[in-house]
């Protein structure tokens, strides 16, 4: 029985994620097709370390700030993910961005930098098949398939 709970939760856990990630890709998609566009700058590249799974070694990864001008002349910085290769400080790049709410939803996303799509729909895909094998083997054990 306590299996059975453990791949549950495990199952909802993963489903949560891929939830989250297809929220993210879903605002970068919004925001390529209609967002408002700016010039803007890479202006600091950050290096984030956390531990890795079940504490194992440290793991790093490069976290991005950008920033730009909004139409009314607003400075906006933010963090975006731009792929493999990212970005030298100083870099010009192009922003898309939601003027209601710039500093949340802004990305860098588009040609020469597809990270922001690839990255979270990736996520979202293994996350959600993940999720899939646990949740549809308690289904069908309780004969709900």
């Amino acid at each position: 029985m306590w299996i059975e709970a453990l791949f549950l939760l495990v199952g909802v856990a993963a489903l949560a994620v891929s939830v989250h990630f297809a929220r993210r890709l879903l605002m970068v998609l919004v925001l390529l097709r209609s967002g408002r566009r700016a010039e803007g700058r890479c202006v600091d590249r950050q290096v984030s370390t956390h531990s890795g799974v079940a504490g194992g070694s440290p793991r790093s990864h490069p976290e991005f700030v950008f920033a730009f001008r909004t139409e009314d002349g607003t400075a906006v910085e933010f963090k975006d993910r731009p792929g493999m290769f990212g970005h030298e400080v100083g870099a010009p790049v192009r922003v898309s961005y939601d003027p209601r709410s710039p500093h949340r939803r802004a990305t860098i996303a588009g040609p020469g930098a597809w990270g922001p799509v690839y990255v979270p729909a990736l996520i979202c895909l293994g996350t959600a098949l993940f999720a899939l094998a646990p949740l549809l083997a308690v289904a069908a054990k309780e004969g709900l398939l």
